[in-house]
């Protein structure tokens, strides 16, 4: 009887039957070339448009806070529009103006089919992580400037986020998400398959825009490692028809 489960236990490691384990802990820091400073954006002009009251998530207090927060609307060039809030702690109106044209800049070079559901930006101090959803992107400055931007990485940071705000209430759900998760079988990350249902998406996303609009500017092993482990995911965002501008 020994003898015999010694012989499955060999056939099994000998065939590689073990499950494989996920490649990254999370798919920003995969590559910081994704997108860079130096692509194109579709932001096309920011106006102030006052200061009003403003329910915003703020991470450092784990909550809702009310404040009268500097608004501005950000106009891009594929028609969308963006109400961007920045908390009024940046003290005055041309500091937080910098702020929300520089964050503005930046979503403007993600896709048109990632700002679709943005509907406002919240800005904060603080070296708390971004955050997306609620049709909104979450952005806490020092953090940003600290890690992401240190980094390279801010662009892909928020083309995760945006992937929250504008792809998971559509797809994640989907019945032919859900069959190409189990064909898959394997995440493309720690964190996708810590929180399969919330960041699944997300973080299996960036890692397509990698291999399908910037495979150019990764190394060939990097794709070679996306596109053996999330195959059924990668042919399911191919049907989908995103708006790519102004990647494409």
């Amino acid at each position: 009887m020994r003898k015999i489960i010694y012989f499955f236990v060999l056939f099994y490691i000998i065939n590689g039957c073990t499950k494989p384990k996920e490649p990254f802990e999370g798919t920003i820091f995969i590559n910081p070339n994704i997108i860079t400073e130096k692509d194109s954006t579709s932001f096309n002009y920011l106006y102030y448009l006052g200061q009003d009251l403003r329910n915003m998530f703020d991470r450092r207090v784990d909550n809702w806070i009310e404040v009268n927060a500097y608004l501005f609307s950000a106009l891009y060039n594929d028609s969308l529009r963006i109400e961007i809030q920045v908390n009024p702690e940046f003290y005055n109106l041309d500091i937080a103006q910098l702020n929300a044209e520089k964050y503005a800049i930046v979503i403007g070079r993600l896709t048109t089919e990632l700002r679709r559901d943005v509907k406002t930006v919240w800005i904060h101090k603080g070296m708390e992580l971004f955050g997306g959803g609620n049709n909104n992107l979450l952005i806490h400055t020092d953090y940003s400037e600290q890690i992401y931007e240190v980094e390279g990485i801010l662009e892909e940071t928020l083309v995760h986020e945006a992937s929250h705000t504008s792809l998971d209430s559509k797809h994640a759900n989907n019945t032919d998400w859900k069959k190409a998760q189990n064909r898959d079988n394997i995440f493309i990350s720690k964190y996708a398959k810590k929180h399969p249902q919330r960041e699944d998406i997300a973080e299996s996303y960036l890692a397509y825009l990698a291999i399908r609009y910037r495979s150019d500017r990764i190394p060939k092993s990097l794709k070679d490692i996306i596109e053996n482990t999330i195959p059924n995911r990668i042919d399911y965002f191919d049907r989908q028809n995103f708006n790519m501008y102004p990647i494409e």
